[in-house]
């Protein structure tokens, strides 16, 4: 599992060219699976964003987490994040996984994650072309896998 995490002020995800959902200060994460994915990666991942510690304290230093600033999270599926690219220019999805599987695990993600943040979170359209505003604060960038937790 992979995710690419950004700091945001705010974020919009558009369908069809129409808000569909938005949040406000916290974190905006796109969640790549692979097909060899299960809970326990879910688990460690969830884990580590919600504890993430990116924003500012009243020092200005980056050592509080969403969950202590009491921010929001929206959570993506983007299956490109899987893609290899070592052959070609054409990049292959061979690792995502198929949309069966993927599915539920997205879905169990986001209600993890809920339940780690004690809130709601809110999400994108699994499948669905979206278009994604963001203001990426800092600009501060994670990237995670579950495959490279050491």
């Amino acid at each position: 599992m992979r995710a690419v995490v950004q700091r945001v002020t705010h974020a919009t995800v558009n369908i069809d060219h129409k808000p569909y959902s938005q949040i406000g200060e916290g974190l905006m994460v796109l969640l790549g699976i692979a097909f060899e994915d299960t809970a326990d990666d879910i688990e460690w991942l969830v884990k580590k964003i919600a504890s993430l510690r990116v924003f500012d304290d009243d020092n200005g230093v980056m050592n509080l987490s969403v969950k202590e600033i009491g921010g929001e999270v929206m959570v993506v599926s983007q299956f490109t994040l899987m893609a290899s690219y070592k052959k070609g220019n054409r990049p292959s999805y061979i690792r995502a996984a198929k949309p069966e599987s993927s599915i539920p695990l997205y879905e169990q993600f986001c209600h993890a994650i809920s339940d780690e943040m004690g809130k709601k979170v809110t999400t994108g359209v699994f499948g669905a072309h979206m278009d994604i505003e963001l203001v990426n604060s800092g600009p501060v960038t994670i990237c995670m896998d579950t495959k490279n937790k050491e």
